[in-house]
């Protein structure tokens, strides 16, 4: 049932959404289909690139959405865009009841905002981009459906953010890997929904601790402060996940989702509320020289490293 609600996801447009920019829309909504040995799999759908690639679960009404953005699936506004489309897709579908987020890069969950859209661009770029991530975190943390977070590398920053707006969080056991916002350490604040999202997951002053410090966590330690719910082998993610969503759909999907929006909905409206005014403070503070300069000082190092 899930592949033929895969293939005909990749059949129907979405409805153009003015925050999105339309040229990005039109070239986000392009499907492709991979096969092997000359039969068709499955169909992913998205940019000729494959930013976000959507395939079905061995569970029915799951789809496993991966995060296809190498080297480390930075949040570009392309990808956003892409992300957030690929989202209202499965939404709509009523096929399907949750949806297994997780990344198809090596090592990499996701390193948080692509911080050369944040470089030496115009506001009007900065706007777009920045609405594209706001409207990205409303639709996870309100989605109807079960959100599961299969967290196969690290998962830092803006990307820590996609895993906390989900339902359910599943961390690979591997020291390497570690969870976070590390924004100050770049010279950058959290946004105030950042911030909100956090306290709601692992309280007040650990979340205070957490922001100041850019604290990135190793699993144990992500597992004790509550950051994620489960710290599993890492070749046992994706098998956890499945029998975690199990659980999950166990229960009525009205009655969950009602009780989902009971949770989140006043955070979320404080976005909604406030979205003019986080955009300006947000361009603003992206604006200041001393903040330019720190941002192309950060990129020069990691051209430097990988060089």
């Amino acid at each position: 049932m899930c592949r033929q609600a895969i293939q005909r996801l990749a059949a129907y447009p979405s409805p153009p959404s003015p925050c999105l920019g339309a040229r990005r829309l039109v070239a986000a909504v392009r499907c492709t289909e991979w096969a092997t040995g000359g039969k068709v799999s499955a169909r992913r759908f998205g940019s000729q690139r494959q930013l976000v690639m959507v395939e079905p679960s061995p569970t029915a009404g799951v789809a496993v959405l991966k995060l296809k953005n190498p080297p480390v699936n930075s949040l570009s506004l392309e990808f956003l865009t892409e992300l957030n489309i690929n989202l209202e897709k499965l939404e709509n579908d009523k096929t399907f009841r949750g949806i297994i987020i997780t990344s198809d890069c090596p090592r990499i969950f996701s390193a948080g905002l692509d911080l050369k859209e944040l470089c030496g661009k115009n506001p009007a770029h900065y706007t777009e981009y920045y609405k594209a991530l706001q409207n990205l975190w409303l639709r996870l943390y309100l989605s109807n459906l079960v959100l599961i977070s299969a967290i196969n590398g690290s998962c830092i920053a803006a990307g820590c953010l996609i895993s906390l707006a989900c339902d359910y969080r599943i961390l690979a056991d591997n020291p390497k890997y570690v969870i976070g916002m590390n924004e100050t350490r770049l010279g950058l604040v959290a946004p105030f929904w950042f911030k909100d999202n956090l306290v709601n997951t692992i309280g007040h002053r650990a979340s205070e601790r957490a922001l100041q410090l850019g604290l990135l966590f190793p699993p144990a330690e992500a597992l004790q402060v509550g950051i994620v719910d489960k710290v599993v082998p890492e070749d046992q993610v994706q098998s956890t996940a499945l029998s975690v969503m199990a659980q999950w759909l166990a229960v009525q999907d009205h009655a969950r989702h009602l009780t989902k929006n009971m949770m989140r909905k006043s955070t979320a409206d404080l976005l909604v509320k406030q979205r003019d005014a986080d955009i300006q403070n947000f361009i603003s503070f992206l604006s200041r020289d001393s903040i330019q300069k720190s941002l192309q000082m950060y990129l020069a190092k990691l051209t430097q490293n990988k060089g």
